[in-house]
């Protein structure tokens, strides 16, 4: 249960997505919704000091106080397996001022983990207690140093083990994704376990999995024992949601209210794609708007017709004819 202390105001976390939210999508995301941080897809550190030109590239908002265009402080996740290596990334990133470091331990991707990257590790609790050390030691008092983990490779058995390698190693913050590298992001996420780390471990930790409407925020809260939480596909289909987590939190009504709403979207929709046309190629960029059209029918109707619409289309310029005659289509109230 929730202590009184624990029940001010919560932090709302943007989570790292690798291949869905790059700095085009953390840009539009966080002019919908203030969070207090968000996290950077990962940086793979992978047996080399890595130049800062690599880090400035993944994440362009370190030329910017490490901030988007909205204010929203950005923290970045490096990703790997050897400590010292990781050690002196770590001490480079840190010389490029990000508002925070973070560590993957969460990845269940097959590639990733075939290379020891990612939630393959958990299994390997000294080890990341080795890397943890070693970077908490090259970082030390210069920005917060966190660890993104799940609740285990095939099953749960190690990872109040793990977490408290990582705790002890140095990480000043947990997020934990609340399924296990094998069960992928199928539902449902077992929040339960969340709180068993959050009494194991002397730091705070931060719920994350499954969160896709205010319900599953409060469930979440119920079962884990935390408020504090990382929103990720959830916040991508709706990217309105921390708005109305914190909406009821004071409570006030769950009606829509100005700026969050279909209309409203409409231009970070359209900003989102003449952004990706810059930076993608011409063959890539169609994929990118329909993974989010694809996230955001989950809650908007009028984002089901434009995806529709849009589905068979190849050619960005016949995408930004349809956008054009197509808004006022998929408009429905």
């Amino acid at each position: 249960m929730l202590s009184p202390s624990k029940l001010s105001v919560p932090h709302l976390l943007l989570a790292p997505m690798e291949g869905m939210v790059d700095e085009l999508m953390r840009d539009v995301l966080t002019r919908a919704t203030p969070y207090d941080w968000c996290v950077t897809e990962f940086v793979r550190v992978s047996g080399s000091l890595l130049p800062a030109r690599v880090f400035l590239r993944t994440v362009p908002e370190l030329r910017h106080a490490s901030r988007t265009a909205a204010g929203t402080v950005v923290r970045v996740q490096l990703l790997g397996s050897d400590p010292a290596c990781m050690a002196d990334n770590a001490d480079r990133l840190a010389s490029l001022k990000p508002a925070g470091i973070d560590l993957n331990f969460g990845c269940p991707a097959p590639t990733v983990n075939k290379h020891r990257g990612g939630a393959i590790l958990l299994d390997e609790p000294e080890l990341l207690h080795r890397i943890c050390r070693e970077v908490s030691a090259a970082v030390a008092g210069r920005m917060p140093f966190t660890a993104k983990m799940r609740l285990g490779v095939q099953d749960k058995s190690r990872a109040i083990e793990a977490a408290q390698a990582l705790v002890d190693g140095g990480a000043q913050m947990l997020v934990v994704h609340a399924r296990t590298k094998e069960e992928g992001y199928r539902p449902p996420a077992h929040w339960p376990w969340i709180a068993r780390i959050a009494e194991a471990v002397k730091v705070p930790v931060v719920a994350n999995g499954e969160i896709w409407t205010v319900e599953d925020y409060l469930r979440c809260r119920a079962e884990s024992g935390l408020q504090d939480v990382m929103l990720g596909r959830g916040a991508v289909a709706d990217p309105y949601l921390a708005s109305r987590i914190r909406r009821h939190l004071r409570g006030e009504a769950p009606a829509e209210c100005a700026g969050e709403d279909w209309e409203a979207l409409q231009p970070l929709l359209r900003d989102y794609w003449q952004a990706v046309q810059i930076k993608v190629e011409a063959r890539h960029a169609p994929g990118r708007l329909k993974q989010w059209l694809n996230l955001l029918r989950r809650r908007y109707p009028q984002a089901e017709q434009l995806y529709q619409q849009i589905k068979p289309l190849r050619v960005a310029a016949e995408i930004d004819r349809q956008l054009d005659t197509g808004w006022s289509a998929a408009h429905v109230r």
